[in-house]
Order: structure tokens, then C-alpha cells, then sequence
């Protein structure tokens, strides 16, 4: 089956699976297209069944308690089994979020998987000799690590990161875990290129599509199983820069981040990026997932009626400062230091305005720039005045795509990029 040439792109990819989805060419992993289409009818209210592929018994479940590692105040927000860090907290790091302090996502709870007894398995029609997941191809994790490996620096942000700005900054709240900014975190992750196992595990010339699913427990919505976190992508993406890391920073990968090994898909929004990948189909047929037809799509009175497909991440900049209570002294300069990231590529520049957008200037690069997949550091020197501060900062991409004002409201509250108004008080 032929597809455009730029499918690894995130958008594209979508628009062309939507369209053979609602053409009948698809297959959803359990979803029938009826469910799927009576969804998209009601703009987005979850009408999915349960997925069709399963996890082995002897595969362990999640342990007691949502997160495992420590979760001290002055490093994250906690939002039900989610964790949000403190922009506060990366002001003097490095580049990277230090692990003890990289965000939490959890669809459920965080899955604690044996790494000896943890495998990866391979099926479908895109492999030869392994059709179903009875004959899969597997991976142990001291297989993989045999494999050649690969180092990469990438950005993971979950679609929702800056929720809460829709209610505080537009007066249009959005439901869901109320994130600020701190959805979001760059590592140097370590691990194998997917594409060095799919070509072991036999990819045929017709394999379009890669469903990998994760080891966590099934995601139960509204009273509606959703299955397992599972989300396709083209086969052309997976041979381009997929990895599948069991390191993090220089470390093993922690069970809150994925161990003993997840996904990484640079510059594709969060949900791609599996943790405790498990299970990987590889089919000769578009496929779908709850988790990108209902579930991780626009809907709003500014999008169509069978909703947007959720791209790459917009762009989005970040005071290292508390959100509440910053307070700075009078008399003195400071440095202001942020972040800026784009999914489009790199960021090419940082206006920073300390009066509420009434004057601009430019901020200065900290540091070296580095791989166009993750965020440029930044400052600005200030010396204020004892007073009230609204600090914005707004970024542009090596696109021209520039943070604006506001940014069209849709019912889940994704993609929040818009310029953010950050209260400083000078004493």
C-alpha cells in the first residue's frame, strides 16, 4: 500500500490513517469502525471497546502505589498517579532533567516489570513467520543490549502540558490533570534502534504500520476499557529514529520512566513515546488505537466536527521560577533563565518582556545549542524596582512558528502554547 513520502511526520501520518480508517482500510485492534465513527460523532466522548490483544498472565502487573520513586515537594506537583516538576527545580541544572526530577505520566499506575523475566515480543503480517502473537519473535533484555546501541537527546512532553492555562489564561478550563509547564523533560537516552529489531525479527516490504503496547495495567475510562497504552506508527518512522532505551541519563532505566525498556519517538507528542513497551505488532495494514482517534485529538468549536489530529508539540517557553509566590529583590540584577522547545525543530530565538508585553527583548542562548529534538536554555538580565511583574516569554522555531497570544480551545485540553504570563513580585 503506498503512502506519501513524509508519514514519519506526525500530522500527515494521521490524516492519511483517518482517511483510509474512515474508507474501511484500517484496522483498530479491537475498535470496530462504528464505535469509532459514533465517537467522533459526539465530538470525543469515549466509545471504544476493549482491545483484542492482551498481555500474558505470567507477565507482572503494576505494583502497589501509583509512582515508585520519592516525590519531595520542592521537585513536583503530584496530580493524582502524575507528577509535575517544578520549574524552580531545574534553575542551575545542566541540559538535561536530572532523573529525580523528570515528570511522571502515568495512564494508570507505574508498572514494577523483572527485567530477567521481561521479554519483547514481535508478531503480525508484517513479519515473516510470526503472524500471530503465539509465534512471536522475542527479545530478552540481555539480547538487546548485545545489539548495537545508540545515543540520542530527546524531548518527551505530554500532550496535555500547559492545561491548566486554558482556565487561568483564556477562561476556557479543559478536565483532565491541571498541568502548568512541567509536563515535559530532555535525557540522553540509551538503547537499540526499533529498526535494528524489526529487520531481526524478519519486516517484510509490505509492513505498513507498528502497534507497540505497553505492560501497564488496561486504561478503564468513563466505565470503558480502553485495553493497553498502544499507539501505531508507520513503519517508516520506526526505521528512521524509534528507540527502544533501557537507559536514562547514564542510568538503567527507572520503572517510573519505563523500565525495563520503553519507546522513544523524537518529536512526536508524548503518548508515542510507550513505557514498558511489551508487545509489538507489525502489520501490512493501517492500524488505529483508542489512543489516537478518541483519545488525543482536537475537538472544539474552532476544529472540525470529526476533530484534528494532535501533530507535532507547538511551541512553549518556561520561566525557571515558582509559579506561585516568586519573589525577587529590589536593587540588584538578576538573571532570568527559561527554556524554550518546539516539536517543529529548533528554537532560533526568545523575546522576553518583564512588563506584561509592553516592551520586548531578546534573550540570550545559555549554553550550547544542542540537538534541534530538544530545548534551548536561555537568559536576561534584570534589575527591578520593587513592584508587581508579569514575566512573558515567547519563542520562534526554525520554522517561523511563533508562541501567540492565545491558542484555540479544544475539550481535552491539548497543546497549550500559548504565551504564559508568569506574577513576579520585586521586594
Amino acid at each position: 500500500m503506498s503512502v506519501p513520502d513524509d508519514v514519519t511526520d506526525e500530522g500527515t501520518y494521521d490524516r492519511v490513517r483517518m482517511g483510509q480508517w474512515l474508507a474501511g482500510q484500517a484496522r483498530g485492534g479491537g475498535l470496530r469502525r462504528r464505535d469509532v465513527l459514533r465517537a467522533l460523532g459526539v465530538a470525543g466522548l469515549l466509545a471504544a471497546v476493549p482491545t483484542s490483544l492482551t498481555i500474558a498472565a505470567a507477565q507482572p502487573a503494576a505494583a502497589a502505589g501509583s509512582i515508585v520513586k520519592p516525590l519531595p515537594p520542592e521537585l513536583f506537583d503530584v496530580l493524582g498517579t502524575n507528577a509535575e516538576m517544578r520549574w524552580e527545580a531545574m534553575r542551575g541544572q545542566g541540559f538535561y532533567t536530572p532523573i529525580d526530577r523528570f515528570f511522571v505520566r502515568n495512564h494508570t499506575s507505574t508498572a514494577v516489570i523483572d527485567p530477567r523475566t521481561w521479554r519483547l515480543r514481535l508478531f503480525g503480517a508484517g513479519l515473516r513467520g510470526a503472524p500471530t502473537r503465539e509465534n512471536a519473535v522475542e527479545f530478552s533484555l540481555d539480547q538487546l543490549r548485545s545489539l548495537p546501541a545508540v545515543s540520542l537527546p530527546a524531548l518527551v512532553e505530554c500532550a496535555g502540558n500547559g492545561r491548566s492555562f486554558f482556565a487561568t489564561q483564556q477562561n476556557t478550563p479543559a478536565p483532565g490533570n491541571q498541568w502548568k509547564l512541567g509536563a515535559v523533560g530532555v535525557a540522553r537516552w540509551r538503547g537499540v534502534r526499533l529498526a535494528t529489531v524489526l529487520r531481526l525479527a524478519g519486516l517484510t516490504r509490505s509492513a505498513v504500520d507498528v502497534m507497540p503496547q505497553g505492560l501497564d495495567a488496561e486504561v478503564v475510562s468513563n466505565g470503558v476499557n480502553l485495553g493497553h497504552v498502544r499507539r501505531p506508527l508507520p513503519v517508516a518512522k520506526a526505521l528512521q529514529d524509534v528507540l527502544l532505551a533501557y537507559e536514562m541519563n547514564g542510568e538503567p532505566l527507572p520503572p517510573d520512566h519505563g523500565a525495563p525498556v520503553r519507546l522513544i519517538v523524537p518529536s512526536w507528542v508524548g503518548v508515542a513515546n510507550i513505557k514498558w513497551v511489551g508487545d509489538v505488532e507489525v502489520s501490512d495494514t493501517p492500524l488505529f488505537s483508542p489512543f489516537n482517534t478518541q483519545l488525543y485529538r482536537l475537538f472544539g468549536p474552532e476544529y472540525p466536527a470529526d476533530g484534528a489530529p494532535i501533530t507535532t508539540h507547538n511551541t512553549k517557553s518556561a520561566f525557571e521560577l515558582p509559579w506561585q509566590g516568586a519573589t525577587l529583590a529590589a536593587g540588584r540584577t538578576h538573571l532570568l533563565r527559561g527554556r524554550s522547545w518546539s516539536g517543529n525543530g529548533g528554537i532560533r530565538r526568545v523575546r522576553v518582556s518583564t512588563d506584561g508585553g509592553a516592551t520586548w527583548r531578546r534573550a540570550h542562548p545559555r549554553g550550547p545549542r544542542r540537538d534541534n529534538a530538544a530545548w534551548l536554555r536561555w537568559e536576561l538580565p534584570w534589575r527591578p524596582e520593587p513592584g508587581n511583574y508579569e514575566l512573558l516569554a515567547a519563542a520562534t522555531d526554525e520554522t517561523g512558528a511563533t508562541q501567540p497570544a492565545r491558542v484555540p480551545f479544544n475539550t481535552n485540553g491539548y497543546l497549550y502554547g500559548a504565551v504564559v504570563r508568569h506574577a513576579v513580585t520585586v521586594v
